[in-house]
């Protein structure tokens, strides 16, 4: 069975009434749970990309409330999770502002645990993937918006 490209579903969909492209969405969402919060944000979240933001980063807060700092084992397991999860929540949003602004939350919070990061390579490797990956939205910003979180970015 072949797989149909993104241009044969999309003019097949434009010809679907109204009806039948509802229960063909709520089908499709019903089945995994990314496919159901990406959904969830386009609908609810996506107007207000501010808000949006400031609940990813009270729920990565949280997150980081519990990271247990007494074994690097399970710190690296935890700061993994957080990352992966913050890359999740950045994905559904097409605005490179709230990338950079999640990822330089998520560093300044790395920041502020109480850990040896020179302990740990793969600790240090993970937050300079995270300065990494500030660095590449940056440099797609406008010039007036790189220099604001340049400056940011120095303080990390």
């Amino acid at each position: 069975m072949r797989t149909a490209s993104v241009k044969e579903i999309k003019t097949e969909l434009e010809h679907l009434p109204q009806d039948e492209l509802v229960k063909l969405c709520l089908r499709l969402i019903k089945f995994k749970k990314e496919t159901k919060e990406l959904a969830g944000y386009l609908l609810f979240d996506a107007h207000n990309e501010q808000e949006y933001t400031e609940q990813v980063k009270e729920m990565l807060d949280d997150l980081f409330a519990e990271v247990n700092t007494r074994n690097l084992y399970i710190t690296k397991k935890n700061l993994r999770k957080i990352v992966r999860i913050a890359g999740k929540y950045i994905k559904y949003s097409d605005e490179k502002t709230t990338e950079i602004e999640l990822l330089i939350f998520v560093c300044k919070r790395m920041q502020k645990l109480k850990i040896d990061y020179k302990k740990s390579v793969q600790l240090q490797n993970l937050y300079a993937a995270q300065v990494k990956k500030i660095n590449k939205a940056i440099s797609v910003l406008h010039e007036d918006l790189q220099y604001d979180y340049l400056k940011e970015i120095d303080e990390l």
